[in-house]
């Protein structure tokens, strides 16, 4: 449903996107991860036919963003961080209004309307001027008004940007009811919102795609997993039971308390020596009252192939060069 195949965006001396390369399959919901500044809008302008590419292409619904795009906006809602509404309009009039401009048929635009606005969840606000609601309900609005000529993929460019807690929370029980008619490209900052509704992400930074796959597969993949085990034992027992165990490294052990010791090491990826420490500590007579092996967070990837990845940068994650 999206395509986009090294793709760069420059303004002027400043190169904003650097051959980016993806793909969003029918029914996908897409998380587009990354800092401010990393080039989430620049792409997602390019995708959306208000910037032209510098290079690469881009395609919607297999219409060339460059050279058909009219038909690639017709297949498009867009959600932009900043809604531009009129605000004294009232919802549904703005609603219909914007289904006219996009080529609603007149008998249909009734049906059109209620359908977006029962899908944003805006029924209730109908009759009030856009002026008068709230930032949640504004965001949801300009939802509706992306949803209202019922494309095929949904472009939301941080559509909670600005809300407290509850109106987020909304706005993303919104994206996941609407993930089951829609594919889905989902840009933000905030990590546990996309984790919570993407079930595949990708990080840009700097203009270069640094990830692309499943969060939990990313993490998984990650080095920075780590081995805690606690038990009855003097730290240097601690240490000379980690010394020699396959996929372990940087051991260091310290006091818990006056009779434990807490044994904490680096694992190594695609392995798991939780096995092997639990027959060594219990062969030496020691009984674990610990023994895990601790995952990263998605937070802790994030800043890896980011600021921490800019030292080391593009480990062959999620399959990305």
């Amino acid at each position: 449903m999206i395509r986009v195949s090294d793709l760069s965006k420059r303004f002027g001396a400043t190169l904003a996107v650097d051959r980016v390369s993806f793909e969003v399959s029918r029914g996908e919901v897409v998380g587009f991860l990354g800092p401010n500044g990393a080039g989430k809008t620049t792409t997602i302008r390019v995708l959306t036919c208000y910037h032209p590419a510098t290079s690469g292409s881009a395609s919607i619904a297999g219409c060339d963003v460059a050279t058909d795009s009219l038909r690639a906006r017709r297949a498009i809602g867009y959600l932009p961080e900043n809604v531009p509404i009129y605000p004294d309009l009232r919802v549904v009039e703005y609603l219909h209004y914007r289904a006219a401009l996009k080529g609603v048929p007149r008998k249909d635009r009734r049906a059109a309307v209620q359908r977006a606005m029962e899908k944003a969840e805006v029924v209730d606000v109908a009759r009030k001027p856009c002026g008068n609601v709230s930032r949640g309900y504004r965001q949801r609005v300009g939802l509706a008004d992306a949803l209202v000529a019922n494309p095929p993929i949904l472009i939301l460019d941080e559509p909670t940007s600005g809300l407290d807690p509850n109106q987020r929370r909304r706005i993303k029980q919104v994206v996941r009811d609407l993930a089951t008619e829609h594919t889905i490209l989902f840009s933000s900052h905030i990590l546990s919102e996309v984790q919570d509704v993407s079930s595949r992400i990708l990080v840009i930074h700097r203009g270069t795609l640094r990830a692309d796959g499943a969060p939990a597969e990313l993490v998984a993949k990650s080095a920075a997993r780590t081995l805690r085990a606690v038990a009855k034992a003097s730290p240097s027992q601690m240490l000379d039971l980690a010394t020699g165990v396959p996929g372990l490294r940087g051991a260091r052990a310290t006091r818990v308390d006056d009779v434990c010791s807490a044994l904490v090491a680096e694992v190594a990826p695609g392995v798991d020596p939780s096995a092997d420490v639990g027959a060594r500590l219990l062969a030496a007579g020691l009984v674990p009252t610990e023994l895990r092996i601790d995952m990263p967070t998605l937070e802790e990837f994030f800043h890896r192939v980011t600021e921490g990845g800019d030292e080391g940068a593009a480990d062959t994650l999620g399959g990305v060069a």
